[in-house]
């Protein structure tokens, strides 16, 4: 009989399969007790945004966690616990104030993501650089001074972010990182990309932004399958001519550095769709230029231009052009053969003119041409139907302005002409207002130069004037007296007659003599510092005539 006893099913608990929970946002101070129920069917746990400070040692023994984010909390440390997760493959312990991870996060051997970004580390842990499995690391913001010298074990990196922090140099051993795919070292105080960046021949994207290089290694030229480069805001005076040998790029963005000239060999990035030099000082752009047949956007802004190569009209792809605030004082006609442009700008330039070619961008739509010295426009102007806006001036309300068709009085060509014609450029005139080139000599010319009223400083006889009465509203406080004794009088019975009123007005006289004094200074007229009798017979009368309205008024 002992063979056939066997547990009621109904006595056993009924087991829960949880295997992710979400506590995210919860303003927390604690973990859930019912994290620690589900030990052993836990697979995923999100508590970002809470306020822990601690974590309790029994969430280390849910041994089949793969996934454990703790982002954005008040969490200053780490347990060596941690490495009791051997199953863990991603760990999110960003923005908190972690200074040190325990060397035991070695034991997390399955670990392929881990990000730990704006925590004030100050160096990167030893355990991390055993961490061989590793994918994505992401130290953007957590004070590093410098990456260890056996860096270069992480060899399954496939991204790499350490922004904003203090480095000034990349280890030799950097060079190991060859499936690295993302690299983002941009705002930190690195002065050159050495030679170790040519090893990273898998890399696809390299952010190296708000530095201050000077110099890029002609190593560059090894990275094969680049096909994004922001090197912004550094101290770049030029580009290695190796730069040629990534022929893969695709955007390149240079913005806001010292060059002063391209190298020849940039023509040879036939990938190229997006070229970014603005804010340079490139004085002239090579022909080679126009072998970036897949160019779409080129910003030449901001630099010391003084002309455009006519190579230029073989970019068939190019969809915006930005060449503002140069010298040029012509643009090459071969500009009408870029049939797919549809915005122009050249602002803050010295064009004297535009050819007529200008019209042959059927799809132009912006057209910004403020700030020249042109006389006119081009007639072929009108052939642009698509065009949105046509910018002459900086201060213009509308983006298109009427045009009117004149003709050349020098060549007799038709040209089209408005009131913003001709323009004069302010790049280099000198305020009118400008202290340091204005002195009191010429105060009184340049006064009379004014579109302004000017009054004469001598004084005028005085001339006597009319007495007019401005009509006064009577005080709140009389009308409100008035009906009370009116009331009062009916109820007495009493005829409140004309001379009743004018007694009335007598004794209430009194209490506004100062007011009535105030009404006759102010009627009085003043002639070469006396008063005349005529002006204080006509104030006397007009008191006596305000006292008879007032009666009237009272005995309606």
């Amino acid at each position: 009989m002992a063979g056939f006893v066997k547990k009621c099913p109904c006595l056993r608990p009924p087991t829960e399969e949880i295997h992710v929970l979400d506590y995210r946002h919860n303003s927390l101070s604690d973990l859930p007790t019912e994290v620690f129920n589900l030990e052993r069917t836990l697979e995923e746990l999100y508590v970002d945004n809470n306020q822990l400070r601690d974590l309790p040692r029994e969430l280390f023994y849910c041994h089949g966690l793969h996934k454990l984010s703790l982002s954005d909390n008040e969490i200053t440390s780490i347990p060596a616990a941690i490495g009791s997760l051997i199953n863990l493959d991603d760990l999110d312990i960003s923005k908190n104030g972690i200074i040190d991870l325990p060397d035991n996060i070695k034991a997390c051997k399955h670990l392929k993501t881990l990000e730990a970004s704006i925590n004030p580390l100050g160096k990167i842990p030893d355990g991390i650089t055993q961490l061989l499995n590793l994918r994505e690391l992401y130290l953007n913001d957590t004070f590093l001074d410098y990456l260890p010298g056996n860096f270069g074990r992480l060899s399954k990196l496939k991204i790499l972010e350490i922004r904003e922090n203090h480095l000034k140099t990349l280890p030799k051993s950097f060079s190991r990182l060859v499936e690295l795919e993302r690299l983002d070292i941009g705002n930190n105080a690195l002065t050159e990309l050495p030679e170790a960046i040519g090893g990273l021949v898998s890399l696809l994207e390299l952010w190296c932004d708000q530095n201050k290089i000077e110099k890029i290694s002609s190593a560059m030229g090894n990275l094969k399958q680049l096909i994004f480069m922001d090197a912004s805001k550094n101290r770049l005076e030029t580009l290695p001519s190796a730069i040629e040998g990534c022929s893969s790029l695709a955007d390149l963005y240079l913005t806001c550095n010292n060059i002063k000239s391209l190298p020849d060999s940039i023509g040879q990035l036939v990938n190229l769709t997006t070229l970014k030099v603005d804010d340079n000082m490139i004085i002239n752009l090579p022909a080679s230029i126009g072998n970036l047949s897949a160019l779409s956007e080129l910003n030449i802004s901001t630099n010391d231009l003084v002309e455009i190569p006519s190579t230029i009209g073989l970019l068939r792809n190019l969809r915006t052009i930005y060449a503002d605030e140069n010298y040029l004082e012509v643009i090459p006609p071969e500009i009408g053969s870029c049939n797919g442009i549809t915005v122009l700008s050249l602002r803050s330039n010295k064009l004297k003119y535009i050819p007529d070619e200008i019209g042959r961008i059927p799809h132009l739509r912006v057209l910004n041409l403020s700030d020249n010295q042109l006389k006119h426009l081009p007639f072929s102007i009108v052939k642009l139907k698509e065009l949105q806006a046509l910018w002459l001036t900086e201060n213009q309300t509308r983006p298109l302005v009427q045009l009117q068709s004149d003709k050349d009085p020098l060549t007799g060509r038709k040209i089209l002409t408005c009131y913003l014609f001709p323009q004069s450029s302010e790049k280099n005139e000198e305020s009118p207002n400008d202290n340091s080139s204005f002195h009191a000599s010429m105060w009184e010319e340049e006064r009379l130069k004014r579109q302004q009223i000017h009054f004469a400083l001598g004084e005028e006889d005085d001339v006597d004037g009319k007495l007019t009465r401005c009509p006064t509203p009577y005080p709140k406080e009389m009308k409100e007296k008035m009906r009370h004794m009116k009331n009062l009088a009916t109820l007495q019975q009493i005829s409140v007659s004309g001379h009743e009123n004018r007694g009335f007005e007598k004794d209430d006289k009194k209490d506004k003599d100062s007011n009535m004094s105030d009404l006759s200074r102010e009627a009085s007229v003043r002639t070469s510092g006396s008063v005349s009798d005529s002006a204080v017979k006509s104030t006397e009368n007009h008191s006596s005539r305000k006292s008879l309205c007032l009666t009237y008024y009272y005995s309606a």
